[in-house]
């Protein structure tokens, strides 16, 4: 297991300051009404929901910059809205944060996704989408294209964060790793089912274990399986490392000519996954981009996706609980090493 010295972590994530890191995904709004239930319509066997409170918040790809933001980097993002509220109000939310809002591309017959929770009496009583998943139109296509092209000169990275909304079609993907790749840029990729097998030839493609047997039709039930299966990906994408995640049974990295490497999770008591696999992608991006090695970069999204889990909703990993975990965690394994017995025979 990767060891950080106070000096290579505070290395690192100073590095980490001010890279540019591009998402190009799904863009979406996140939104939360909190309320009292009181009692039942009397129109059907439903709550009555007092709508007390009301917050906004980045979803989808913007979530891995929220990410981003918080890890002291500089997301560039790069989506689609549509022409309605929502995307003026997404635009908004980008220019409070001082990010451009260059990177999106208005569709008029597409709205903006977003997605609504309802939480009546601390519970999530429902969830109202509103979105259209059909492929953009190849004009937009080539807008995001020439957006990239754009920014190549000022990139560290970029990552591509799929959620089947119709942003990230085969010739769009094709061309941004091209792009990358004749650049020396890092890309990083979560994907989705749609389009699993199309992202060839990237820095880092990340599944998670339900996504993984979905493309691959298989089971990833035993440890054989999981190598078998990231060993498969990491040959089929021609990918220079895969990391599978496993929910509470951590991660499994794989690279060229290297041994797997399976890490336990971090999280000491789960609270909530929610956008734990957007802090992973997030993580591995920009520490990356600051000199980190694959490895490097892999232990330290697994300690980042721990402090998220313990978290309730969708929380960004931010610099000081990142240290905090890692010092923490390392002093902890420290201990338990030393008590260990330099021999079998000493037991």
């Amino acid at each position: 297991m990767v060891h950080f010295s106070p000096e290579r972590l505070d290395s690192l994530l100073q590095n980490a300051r001010g890279k540019k890191i591009m998402v190009v995904g799904d863009m979406m709004v996140d939104r939360y009404l909190w309320g009292t239930v009181t009692r039942l319509s009397p129109e059907a066997p439903v709550p009555i929901i007092n709508i007390e409170d009301e917050d906004i918040r980045f979803g989808g790809a913007a979530n891995v910059a929220n990410n981003i933001i918080s890890l002291g980097a500089e997301p560039i993002v790069v989506g689609v809205i549509g022409k309605d509220f929502w995307g003026l109000r997404f635009k908004s939310m980008l220019e409070e944060r001082n990010l451009t809002s260059d990177g999106l591309i208005v569709e008029a017959n597409r709205p903006t996704t977003i997605k609504t929770r309802i939480i009546g009496n601390n519970q999530h009583i429902a969830r109202v989408d509103r979105e259209k998943t059909y492929p953009i139109q190849k004009e937009t296509v080539q807008k995001i294209i020439r957006f990239v092209e754009s920014q190549l000169p000022v990139l560290d990275a970029i990552i591509l964060q799929d959620y089947n909304k119709g942003v990230l079609t085969p010739e769009l993907i094709t061309a941004i790793v091209e792009l990358a790749n004749n650049h020396g840029i890092i890309v990083t990729v979560d994907p989705k089912f749609h389009n699993f097998m199309s992202y060839k030839r990237v820095t880092l493609f990340k599944p998670n274990r339900r996504e993984t047997e979905e493309a691959l039709a298989t089971r990833l039930t035993t440890r054989d399986e999981i190598i078998a299966a990231g060993n498969r990906l990491l040959t089929a994408l021609e990918a220079q490392a895969v990391l599978i995640t496993l929910g509470e049974k951590g991660m499994a990295l794989f690279q060229r000519q290297e041994e797997p490497v399976f890490m336990v999770t971090r999280a000491r008591k789960v609270a909530d996954v929610s956008g734990a696999g957007d802090t992973v992608i997030a993580s591995v991006t920009v520490t990356l981009s600051a000199g980190a090695t694959m490895e490097e970069a892999v232990v330290l999204s697994n300690y980042a996706a721990g402090v998220v889990c313990e978290e309730v909703g969708v929380v960004p990993i931010t610099v000081e609980a990142l240290k905090k975990t890692v010092v923490a965690n390392q002093a902890f394994f420290n201990q338990i090493d030393q008590k260990q017995p330099d021999h079998p025979d000493d037991a």
